[in-house]
């Protein structure tokens, strides 16, 4: 027998908002949390963590590339310094960081992997508002490599956007301890992409260029390269453009990067783990230079992909 369902009934069912279904599009990839390899759709924090309410975590990425980590040892150096700086502590060692980064990778299976280790305040059991009373918490995971710039950006370099956010000074955030405050580079991004360009710079307090939404950036004037030196994160990928110049005799130094010193430049590129160095050839919808991706960019690409394969820079994945 059928009805015809009354308010009443309408009432006594479930509110059902598809804002809060979890579509299960998790990218295929190992987690590693409390003890346990997971897959990703498995590993999951409580809302009451202080990462979710507060930000209040720290965490470094490294990629594989070919089978091979990327100057895995820079990463965990940067990393454990992030838990000292912020008073966190996990219970494992760099040798057992090191070992559950491999695993999540040799498990996943990806020999392209974008991989993340990290630790949260944690969440304390009575809720309180003192930071000591939380347990930090540590987990790692291996997705498959993803790039801040695609192929076709790659190619014709990337249209970038310069927003007057400022980034958050390094008196309030110390830029060197790897972090999630990204409210500024978000709004940067959408100043961006309102202008039609594809990825963002912002400023630092003195009205400088500062960096991007995880990338560093760089500018070729008259053959010598300078970045932001003050208020951005000192990335990997940006001291690993230092190491390949100094190996090439190029110039490059860590400097203030006026906004119009970056829109006069012959070159500039940004980098990234997330992607490596990546060109760009419009800056406010004006073009750098010629428009084409600059010959210094370029070779230092190719030395900075060919150094993947070479065991001083990488190391390789154990797959089972």
């Amino acid at each position: 027998m059928s009805r015809t369902m009354t308010t009443q009934d309408e009432k006594r069912l479930p509110v059902v908002s598809n804002r809060h279904v979890d579509p299960h599009s998790y990218p295929e990839g190992v987690a590693f949390l409390d003890g346990q390899y997971l897959p990703m759709s498995q590993a999951k924090i409580s809302v009451l963590d202080w990462g979710f309410l507060h930000s209040d975590a720290t965490y470094d990425t490294v990629h594989v590339w070919n089978g091979r980590f990327f100057r895995l040892g820079l990463h965990l150096d940067r990393f454990f310094g992030g838990l000292e700086k912020l008073r966190m502590t996990i219970p494992f060692d760099r040798e057992s960081v090191t070992e559950i980064l491999h695993n999540c990778v040799a498990l996943s299976g990806h020999r392209a992997a974008y991989v993340e280790m990290l630790c949260t305040r944690g969440a304390s059991p009575t809720f309180s508002r003192d930071p000591r009373q939380a347990l930090n918490r540590f987990m790692a995971f291996a997705v498959p490599f993803g790039s801040v710039a695609n192929a076709e950006q790659l190619q014709r370099g990337l249209r970038v956007a310069i927003s007057d956010k400022v980034r958050i000074p390094p008196a309030s955030i110390d830029p060197a301890i790897k972090n999630y405050h990204w409210l500024d580079l978000v709004r940067g991004l959408y100043d961006a992409y309102d202008r039609g360009a594809e990825t963002a710079l912002i400023l630092d307090f003195n009205g400088n260029v500062a960096e991007g939404p995880g990338f560093n950036v760089f500018c070729v004037k008259d053959g010598k390269l300078s970045t932001p030196a003050i208020g951005v994160l000192p990335g990997i990928t940006r001291r690993t453009v230092f190491d390949l110049c100094a190996q090439e005799g190029l110039a490059a130094t860590a400097a203030d990067v006026s906004v119009a010193a970056l829109r006069e430049a012959d070159e500039v590129f940004i980098t990234s783990t997330a992607g490596g160095i990546m060109p760009v050839t419009e800056i406010d919808g004006v073009r750098i230079a010629s428009g084409k991706v600059g010959p210094i960019t370029s070779r230092l690409m190719a030395l900075y992909w060919g150094k993947h394969d070479d065991p001083a820079w990488s190391s390789q994945v154990n797959y089972p």
